[in-house]
């Protein structure tokens, strides 16, 4: 991933780990997550801005690839790249990498959608979230941007 934002740093503890002593699926996608309203606030996209302008994301897709295994004392970070920009949705990736073999673990791919909160419905991302965004991509993937 060329350019990425890191966006998330953390470690693996016992009680992330299921019963054959890897990290659990359900903590994959919690830390992905985190990682996800990292990439958001470097968007711009922050917790006030939402409240102020009655707006919010949703995830309509995600698709995971677990690469490696990540066990108990594992140290992780989740580096992300905003890959296409469309009216009103942004995809993006996020890789989680073993800080300490530098393998990815793990590869998500999700679509968020810009809703207006009330009315439960898609609507165009702002001007500036929407330019920010196609930089941030445009910094990752030299202007292979759909917009």
């Amino acid at each position: 991933m060329p350019n990425p934002v890191i966006t998330y740093r953390g470690t693996v503890y016992p009680w992330h780990c299921d019963h054959v002593g890897h990290m659990n699926v359900m903590w994959y996608v919690g830390k992905f997550d985190e990682a996800t309203w990292q990439l958001f606030s470097h968007l711009g996209l922050t917790n006030s801005r939402f409240q102020n302008e009655g707006a919010g994301m949703a995830a309509v897709e995600q698709n995971l690839q677990y690469k490696r295994e990540l066990h108990a004392g594992d140290v992780i970070t989740v580096r992300s790249v905003v890959l296409e920009v469309k009216q009103k949705s942004i995809r993006f990736t996020h890789a989680m990498t073993n800080d300490e073999t530098g393998e990815i673990a793990a590869i998500t791919v999700i679509v968020g959608v810009y809703l207006d909160i009330k009315e439960r419905r898609a609507r165009p991302l702002p001007a500036d979230i929407h330019e920010r965004a196609i930089l941030v991509c445009d910094e990752g993937f030299s202007g292979q941007v759909k917009s």
